[in-house]
């Protein structure tokens, strides 16, 4: 794929209820999740295939239902550490309750600093804690 290629990092929740059949956002994210497929490179990172990892007996049924043929997987950069870990001390200064799992912050920063677009379902954190973002998401 060429450099300029449009990306979308797809948040787990947005796989989940895919693979799930979720009864209430199966709908929107497989429809959201096709147009990204269309438009672009569509990005996992290792968090993202940790937490979709959890429904699944073996890694080979994991990387059937995440196949590379779709799915670019991309190392976290280091800057997104940093960018993750100031967003998650923000969060926890504004009163943010600990069981916030700190993955989320991390899939935002990898956004942030690869330029990507992140489809998710859940905007708000997001929002508040990386405005920059470009996001999809319901709504």
């Amino acid at each position: 794929m060429a450099i300029d290629t449009p990306r979308t990092l797809i948040d787990s929740n947005v796989l989940l209820d895919v693979l799930t059949d979720d009864e209430n956002w199966a709908d929107w994210s497989t429809r959201a999740l096709s147009e990204a497929l269309d438009r672009g490179a569509a990005v996992i990172s290792p968090i993202i295939y940790t937490e979709v990892s959890v429904g699944f007996e073996r890694i080979e049924d994991v990387d059937a239902a995440l196949p590379r043929s779709l799915f670019v997987r991309e190392e976290l950069p280091w800057a997104a550490g940093f960018l993750a870990g100031k967003a998650f001390l923000a969060y926890r200064r504004r009163g943010g309750e600990k069981r916030s799992p700190l993955p989320d912050f991390y899939i935002g920063a990898h956004a942030a600093v690869s330029g990507s677009r992140l489809l998710t379902r859940d905007a708000s954190r997001y929002r508040t804690y990386f405005p920059q973002l470009r996001l999809v998401h319901p709504g």
